[in-house]
């Protein structure tokens, strides 16, 4: 049995699995959340856990990885985490080969999700699609003609932080009004707390305070989009500024490249039909109305990650 081990790096989660080559079934599956605090070698550690668990003694064929931020892929270097400590310029490729004997290949979430999609999922007959991961941040990966486009040092698909309100609020990235940083579920969950915390808006966002008990830290992007659902005014008020702003950059991508479909995953994709529709309309207000494009949500769900990293690493024992 040829075992392909899939890694995932997210910057809330870790997961991990093992199918064989070929299966489109996991053997085995593990997920962990990342714990409050953490750095790249609580993860790590956490990560070899997971392993652990699931290899059971066996050895993998190969080791495919996902990464929540930027990564050299011809290398296989970390650049860094936004979200998590101590990453920057980690050899993960290396340590995995080293420590386990076997080819690894690691690229950025967004990269190896669009693989896994195009390979697996939504986009399976199309040779043209931009995947989409909306959760701690916002991501994106090409697959143009069929394969994987990663740009000059491998930086293409940035959609999170194309500017879409230049007098927007302060970004991670040190601009304003960035796509992550108005539909993001941490900023989303930021803006509300923020707004709420003002005297004067003390009786504004009943749902929002009921479901959190009043204890503003406790505030989701999963928080907002139930209150949204049960017609919470500034809840759906955040919902459609951040599908608004998803929208106005899908459409300025589709000007621009033109793919076949927009396949859209991570965890605020689950934000329901006010979001879906604002993003929907948006993105076909702000493209040429002669561009044909198709919006759909990630066949793969969660693990669209996971089987990009299967596709990565079935590429290893191929060549």
């Amino acid at each position: 049995m040829t075992l392909i081990l899939a890694l995932d790096f997210g910057g809330t989660k870790l997961a991990a699995a093992v199918t064989q080559l070929g299966s489109r079934q996991w053997l085995r599956y593990e997920r962990h959340l990342s714990p409050t605090g953490a750095n790249a070698t609580t993860d790590l550690e956490i990560m070899r856990s997971l392993i652990h668990n699931l290899l059971q003694g066996e050895t993998p064929a190969a080791i495919g990885v996902s990464f929540g931020g930027p990564v050299d892929f011809t290398t296989g270097t970390v650049r860094l985490s936004h979200h998590v400590p101590g990453w920057e310029n980690l050899p993960l490729k290396h340590l995995l080969e080293n420590e386990f004997g076997v080819p690894a290949s690691v690229d950025n979430d967004a990269n190896v999700a669009a693989l896994g999609e195009c390979r697996f999922g939504a986009g399976q007959e199309y040779d043209s699609l931009f995947y989409i991961t909306i959760s701690t941040g916002v991501g994106g990966g090409w697959i143009l003609n069929g394969k994987p486009w990663r740009g000059n040092a491998g930086m293409a698909g940035e959609i999170g932080h194309i500017v879409v309100d230049p007098a927007g609020p302060r970004c991670l990235c040190g601009k304003r009004g960035c796509v992550e940083r108005l539909a993001s579920g941490p900023y989303m969950a930021q803006d509300a707390k923020e707004y709420l915390l003002k005297p004067v808006n003390n009786l504004q966002g009943k749902q929002l305070r009921s479901l959190v008990n009043d204890d503003l830290n406790l505030i989701t992007g999963k928080i907002i989009s139930d209150a949204a659902a049960q017609g919470d005014e500034l809840a759906i008020n955040i919902l459609q500024g951040g599908s608004w702003a998803l929208g106005v950059g899908i459409g300025n991508v589709a000007n621009l490249i033109n793919p076949q479909r927009f396949i859209l995953g991570g965890s605020v994709t689950k934000a329901g039909e006010i979001w879906w529709n604002t993003v929907q309309k948006t993105a076909r207000e702000t493209a040429l109305p002669e561009i044909d494009f198709e919006i759909l949500p990630a066949a793969l769900g969660d693990d669209a990650p996971l089987w990009g990293a299967v596709a990565l690493a079935e590429l290893e024992v191929r060549s």
